[in-house]
């Protein structure tokens, strides 16, 4: 038991290594190729490698019936077409570090949107920590009539967006009883998807300008594509089977920092006060709408420091 919980470490911080620098490839890539196309060229990297994980891991990998084919509908329309071509228009102009952190919100928008579509009950406290999180954004978009209209803000609401597409699209996802595998639908989503973004880029006129795949260009796609994609998305799928999917999402909140080293590292992207400050602001609002976790988390931790284990620290 002990191995498997490093083990699980391991892989929490592995997969905060793969998202973070997601942000940074996304970045450097749009320098060359238009953001509904590379949005498109990740998928069409990834989802071959997770279509072949599919089918060796699963037994039952196809879809079969109604419930199954709306999951990978919704997850093609939501989570992979609408979320990336969102979340890449909006890094045209923001930073990897701010894009992280406005992007880590879907764990806090997730549960709102259970609550108004699911009936899920939130307590006084989760409501608090809901509005704290929107709060972070304030601080970090920092809206005016001028900054409203300035390129960088534009850019922090597209990324916004796709937060709230990927919240959303969670949650409409647990109201099929779909028997497809997590693994499985995410991979048809992911080929579904692609071809989406591809239709969307050839109406709205996007090309590739000549001369585009430069060594910078092909290591952003396949580091995205392969590293944090069809490698990320397995292991984020194992640690929801391993310790739960509240303790996995906690991941949002390790990719920040992980994409703000990394930018200022390889692109010389500064982080500003405003976007630290609403970090800060947004994992206090984590912390109040998953404080039982954080508790538990918090007790576990203290009992592997004592050298004992508190009964409420069991394996997952």
């Amino acid at each position: 038991m002990v191995a498997r919980r490093y083990a699980n470490a391991v892989l929490f911080v592995l997969l905060a290594g793969l998202f973070g620098i997601s942000f940074v490839a996304i970045k450097a890539g749009l320098e060359a190729i238009p953001p509904l196309l590379f949005a498109a060229v990740r998928f069409d990297v990834a989802a071959p490698f997770v279509l072949a994980y599919a089918a060796w891991r699963y037994d039952a990998w196809l879809p079969r019936d109604r419930s199954d084919s709306l999951s990978v509908a919704v997850g093609a329309v939501a989570m992979i077409a609408a979320n990336n071509g969102l979340l890449f228009l909006g890094q045209q102009t923001t930073t990897p570090a701010t894009a992280s952190v406005m992007y880590g919100l879907n764990p806090i928008l997730a549960p709102a949107f259970a609550y108004l579509l699911l009936d899920q009950r939130i307590d006084r406290l989760g409501f608090a920590g809901i509005l704290l999180g929107l709060a972070g954004v304030v601080i970090i978009v920092q809206p005016s009539p001028e900054t409203l209209t300035d390129a960088s803000a534009l850019g922090q609401l597209y990324v916004l967006g796709a937060a709230v597409v990927v919240a959303l699209g969670s949650v409409l996802l647990r109201r099929f009883e779909s028997t497809i595998g997590s693994v499985p639908m995410t991979a048809w989503a992911m080929a579904l998807g692609a071809g989406l973004l591809h239709l969307v880029s050839v109406a709205v006129g996007e090309s590739l300008a000549p001369g585009t795949w430069s060594p910078t260009v092909l290591l952003a796609v396949l580091s995205l594509g392969v590293l944090s994609t069809a490698m990320a998305y397995p292991i984020y799928f194992a640690l929801i089977r391993r310790v739960g999917p509240v303790r996995t999402n906690l991941v949002a909140y390790v990719v920040p920092v992980v994409a703000a080293f990394t930018g200022w590292i390889l692109l010389d992207e500064a982080v500003t006060l405003a976007t630290v400050a609403g970090f800060v602001v947004v994992v206090a609002g984590v912390v109040l709408l998953e404080r039982q976790v954080v508790r538990e988390e918090v007790a576990r931790a203290y009992g592997a420091i004592a050298g004992g284990r508190p009964a409420s620290s069991a394996d997952d």
